[in-house]
Order: structure tokens, then sequence, then C-alpha cells
């Protein structure tokens, strides 16, 4: 049985029924059904694009709020690195995680530290002989998710490390822990200041882990006003920040790549430009390519639909803050090479696709009959009929979710003849 927690919703109060959704969904997980939009759960996976394209607002994420945690004796905020480009004439992060406290949190962790700490393993593990190449970034949790869905052939390729947000989640509780040894493990929640839905799924839904260290997501912008009120009460903030260069680079599309140092390396962004690129590695076209990042957001993770600033701008402002920082403000020492808990500690597999049927030959013999009906269907792609295109009208027809009298050209023509 399928159970994906998603973060992305749908409000059938606000649908319309037009399909702006359906047609960019790069999953093709959306029909419109009894004049509304219909989520394929097996098929979403949280990227956001159908939130940005829908004119009537019916599409929303779903997050957690800070008062939800209330309960919990500590409390540590993983602001993402997009979150500092979100403000004008910021001088200093530190001034946005003095306000986190302010805001109620007791301990910050910066991801874009546990960024830096990554990207120096990163160039170690790709130093090792064998690997499948080109590795492919699984810092974005929407391109892992897609690689395992409509890529599966490419799952190996995955850089097998875990995402800074969870190596920064770990490694804040271990020092909160160490901090404070009045505490236990279950007082202290972690929460992540999330850019987009799809990493608020990856907390309720772990990738490569058994399970997240971090306890919840909240959205960059519902705290945005909270902290940018705080801010402007701070004329001295506290030191705390202890991010580089390449830390805060992490939150636009190429950042995690340069940081590589490698020569063969290729950055795309955009959930369209990143399906054409995992074509082309799938037929062999990129076989040259060492390391391969891959954002499912427009300029990366400053582009995500949990943000506020528009993402050029937010990358323009990242760009002056990081001026006066040193490369990386994090290195990991000779002794911690590749320890073994920065790896996926759980395999990744197709998670969620529907099969035709779990019988091969049955599997193949509707495959026929989907490809025999498309044949007959107008090849317009035109969305009327509900699905994105006619190939997906021939699936659902096979799988029994439409008819062949869904599509509307093909039936005003039967009705011409008669």
């Amino acid at each position: 049985m399928f159970s994906y927690k998603h973060s992305v919703t749908l409000d059938v109060s606000k649908c319309k029924g037009c399909t702006n959704c359906i047609k960019r969904c790069p999953t093709e997980a959306i029909r419109v059904r009894d004049g509304h939009a219909v989520i394929k759960e097996d098929k979403c996976i949280d990227c956001g694009e159908c939130i940005r394209l829908c004119p009537y607002q019916a599409k929303k994420p779903t997050y957690d709020k800070f008062e939800d945690f209330a309960h919990y004796k500590y409390k540590i905020a993983l602001p993402a690195p997009a979150l500092y480009g979100q403000f004008d004439e910021l001088d200093e992060v530190d001034y946005i995680l003095t306000a986190l406290l302010e805001c109620g949190f007791d301990d910050v962790y910066e991801v874009s530290k546990a960024a830096e700490i990554i990207t120096e393993h990163t160039r170690r593990y790709m130093k090792k002989d064998g690997l499948p190449k080109p590795v492919i970034s699984s810092a974005c949790p929407a391109i892992v998710r897609l690689i395992s869905l409509r890529f599966p052939c490419l799952v190996e390729n995955l850089l097998p490390i875990m995402p800074p947000i969870e190596y920064a989640a770990r490694q804040a509780r271990k020092e909160a822990l160490a901090a404070h040894p009045e505490l236990k493990d279950e007082d202290i929640c972690v929460l992540f200041i999330s850019p987009c839905p799809a990493k608020i799924s990856y907390i309720k839904n772990p990738i490569g882990v058994g399970k997240s260290a971090v306890t919840g997501g909240l959205a960059i912008s519902d705290l945005y006003f909270k902290i940018r009120s705080k801010r402007k009460h701070i004329e001295i903030p506290k030191t705390l920040s202890s991010t580089g260069i390449i830390g805060l680079n992490w939150a636009g599309s190429g950042g995690e790549a340069t940081s590589t140092l490698l020569d063969k390396y290729l950055a795309a962004d955009g959930i369209e430009n990143c399906i054409k690129v995992l074509d082309e590695i799938e037929n062999g076209t990129f076989g040259d390519l060492e390391f391969v990042e891959l954002n499912a957001c427009i300029g990366g993770c400053v582009g995500g639909t949990l943000n506020v600033e528009n993402p050029f701008i937010a990358k323009a402002r990242l760009r002056s803050l990081r001026k006066y920082l040193p490369i990386s403000g994090n290195h990991v020492t000779e002794s911690e090479a590749l320890s073994q808990d920065i790896f996926y500690d759980v395999e990744i597999v197709n998670n969620g696709a529907e099969r035709l049927s779990e019988d091969r030959a049955t599997a193949i013999a509707k495959m026929v009959e989907i490809e025999e009906i498309y044949r007959t269907l107008p090849h317009l792609d035109c969305g009327s009929c509900g699905a994105p295109n006619c190939h997906a009208l021939a699936e659902d027809i096979v799988r029994n979710n439409a008819k062949m009298s869904d599509c509307l050209i093909r039936l005003r023509e039967e009705q011409k003849k008669n």
C-alpha cells in the first residue's frame, strides 16, 4: 500500500479545472476529473511546480508551525542558506541567526556549515575508483524522487552521502546533548527552515536514512516577517555564524558542483531542464562528465516556493553577503575521511510508481494495448481530456481511470461522421 506523506496539497474549492498544472507537472501526477484537479500521490515528487503555476492558488504547500513544538524543552533552528538572501541591506549572517534566537529558538545550527563539511567529504568520495559516472548530487529531494520514479537505472549514480539538512540535524543534536547533559534526545526538537516543499517532504519521508534527525519543517515565508521584525531591534548581533563562501553558494544553482573543484561537471536548475539532462545521461550522451548537480527550482534553493523574494534578487544579495567571508569556515580532518556516518544507510529504490501489473506477461500486454490506443488518438496533447498528453490518456484508459469518450477531439470527429 502506498504511504508517502506529501507536502503539496489541493484545495478543491479553489480549483477551476484548468490545464495549467497538468501540462507542466514533470511526473504526470495530475489529472482533471469532474471539473477539478486530482493529484496522483504515487507520482507526485513535491517539486512545487504546480504551486508556482496555479493561477487560482488551488495548490498549496503544507508545513509545520513553530507553535506546534512549544512542549519541547530545547529548540534548535536549522536555517537554510537561502534564508539569508530574503533580507535586504544585510551585512552579516549573524543578524539573522540572532533574530532566530529572539524568535524563541534556544540554539541555531547553520545548514550552510554542514554543506561545507559535506562538500569536503564529496571531494574525497569522488577520488574513489570504479564510481558510476557521472555522480549525481542527492541534495535536492525532488530530484532524488524524480530519479527513483522516472529514471530508476540512474539510482546507482546518486551520491550516497546524506544531504546537509540531515548532517546538520545530527550534529546539532550531538552538540546540544554535550552542552546540556540534563537534556535527553526526546527533549530536543530540530526545526529546518525550508525554502521548498520537497525538503518538508524529506523530513516526513527520509531518503537514504531510516529516520531523519529533523523533527519538523517550517516555511521561510511563515517566519520571514517575524525574523524581519526582530532584526530591526538588534544593534550588535551575537557571533554565531561560522560559514564561508562555499556554504552560502549552496543556496544557488552550481554552488555545490563548483565546490567539488572538478573540471568536468554540470549544473542545471528548473525541473524541465533537469529532466532533459537526465534523459541525456540515461542515453549516454554525457559520458565524460564526473559530477552533475540538479535543482528542481529555478535558480536553485533560492527559487523555492516557500521563499518570499525573487530568486535572482536573493542570489545577488547572497553574492554581496559573501564578499568578506573566507572560502570555507569548516574543514574535515584527515582522520575523519569518509566516515561511515555520512553515508546513506538505507537503499534508495522506486518508492511509489504504480505498475501496470505485477505479472510480467500481463504488463507487457497492457503496454501493447496502450500503444494501440495511442495510435488512434489525435496526438495533439491538448489536455482537454484531463490528462497531460495523449499517451497519458491511453495509459489511463488501460488502467480504467478514463474512457475513449474523454478525448473531445476524437468524440467530435465521430459525431461529424455520424
